[in-house]
């Protein structure tokens, strides 16, 4: 692709990424409270604590977080479909605004335990909403790209709570969360809403105005036209939850999106985000402080995942899940040796290095596609009956996958070994990669009429502008 056709491409689709960008904005208010308790428990420990914390109370904070988005798995069934992609992002962030000012001003830490757990909820609601409103908005050419920002935002969400937390009032870092989801409240009402829902919704006339907005100076009644019949096919099947797995195409959907997420955490992230401190320390690793490590950690995976949102829609999607799967378990597997080494007494004080450099590697490696891919397919496979429910339930198996990788780290880690866990975890890297080989479908450039016959195991009968 030459840089004039990079720029002719961009110029065209500038509506779809300023509509992109201003809905995924309380994406990193999202990261913030993802990564919040890694640098706020100390504060919360600490003397100078705005509130009176226990050890004891702080495990509930990040407990309430993964509750309240399985409390909200109903919740956004409901809204997606009843009230629309757009608005359920509105709501998420109106949720999310009140959640921060509780924060800031709570009295006591039940107010924080109420506030995490609608935290949750609201978050879990913006991560089905935003996907599949990107996907439904987006040119083929650059659906992936459009469908990775939300994860890139949540990366700087990360980075920021890392970075500001320790050093400011503790107010402070709540004023930045509250400005962010402010400013999608007040941008975000502006952009319209998915021709898609809106044709789902039985509104021609307004998903007109919709995609003549997302398609400036283009003549979109094929589009149009190609979409209205996706729809119309789509929402003659059958909608019913049994439906996930009665129906084929839908099942190899939910399935490919279980093991992904399932992979996603047996991969180590939450492990990683939430214990990096005790893992580096258990290390021995004396090159870098631990403060130092978390935030370069955040800014190696927030570049990596800008490499991967970039290429995802040049190398396909299976390419950067197999060999991201691959290295990334290789970087497990070199830490788990480590540990080995180091339980079985050998001085391994000259390659104290080791542990913090995987970290590091693993970082890169694990963003350019485990970590990025999985949120594209979620909004690619499902049809337009089934995506709000299948969406919701493939968010609800990411946060149950992350509840038992870390259960599972802690047990085994207290049990037998830290090391123990880790080799789990790099298993689980090769394995999503032999999966991914073998089952998951390139939607790379397709539209999402033809994603659905390749998961039919049909052809297309003819190709078509894209309909997303």
């Amino acid at each position: 692709m030459t840089v004039e056709s990079v720029g002719a491409l961009v110029k065209r689709t500038l509506p779809q990424i300023v509509a992109v960008l201003a809905g995924t904005l309380a994406a990193i208010s999202d990261g913030m409270q993802y990564g919040w308790t890694a640098p706020v428990i100390p504060i919360l420990l600490g003397p100078n604590s705005p509130v009176e914390v226990t050890p004891a109370q702080t495990e509930w904070l990040e407990t309430l977080l993964m509750l309240g988005s399985f409390s909200g798995l109903s919740l956004t069934i409901f809204f997606v479909d009843r009230i629309g992609r757009k608005r359920s992002l509105l709501l998420s962030s109106f949720v999310t605004l009140l959640v921060w000012l509780v924060t800031a001003l709570a009295p006591r830490v039940e107010y924080i335990f109420a506030a995490r757990a609608f935290s949750g909820a609201a978050g879990n609601m913006a991560f089905v909403a935003a996907p599949m409103y990107v996907a439904e908005i987006a040119d083929q050419k650059i659906r992936g790209f459009l469908s990775s920002i939300i994860y890139l935002m949540m990366l700087i969400g990360v980075l920021i709570i890392y970075s500001v937390a320790p050093f400011v009032p503790f107010y402070a870092h709540c004023v930045i969360g509250g400005a962010l989801v402010s400013i999608e409240l007040i941008v975000f009402p502006f952009m319209p809403e998915s021709p898609y829902y809106l044709l789902y919704k039985n509104k021609p006339e307004e998903a007109r105005k919709s995609l003549q907005w997302f398609r400036p100076n283009q003549n979109v009644e094929k589009e149009l036209e190609d979409i209205k019949a996706a729809v119309q096919r789509q929402v003659t099947e059958r909608g019913k939850p049994q439906d996930l797995i009665m129906v084929p195409s839908n099942r190899r959907a939910i399935l490919i999106m279980a093991i992904l997420n399932w992979a996603q955490h047996f991969s180590s992230i939450s492990v990683l985000f939430m214990n990096m401190h005790v893992i580096l320390e258990a290390a021995g690793s004396i090159y870098m402080a631990n403060s130092i490590a978390a935030i370069l950690f955040a800014v190696i995976m927030l570049v990596a995942a800008s490499i991967a949102s970039i290429c995802i829609d040049k190398f396909g999607r299976r390419t950067l899940l197999i060999l991201s799967s691959i290295l990334t378990g290789l970087c497990l597997l070199v830490i788990a040796i480590y540990f080995t080494l180091k339980n079985m007494e050998y001085n391994v004080a000259a390659i104290s290095w080791i542990p913090i450099v995987s970290v590091m590697l693993y970082a890169c490696v694990f963003k350019l596609g485990l970590g990025m891919v999985p949120i594209v397919l979620t909004a690619e496979l499902f049809p337009a009956k089934m995506k709000a429910m299948g969406m919701t339930i493939a968010d609800g198996m990411y946060v149950t996958s992350s509840l038992l990788s870390l259960l599972i780290y802690q047990k085994l880690k207290d049990s037998y070994g830290m090391e123990y866990p880790f080799y789990i975890f790099s298993i689980s890297c090769f394995f999503a990669a032999l999966f991914t080989a073998l089952f998951i479908p390139e939607t790379k450039g397709k539209t999402l009429e033809e994603i659905q016959f390749i998961l039919k195991g049909q052809k297309a009968p003819r190709k078509s502008v894209d309909s997303a």
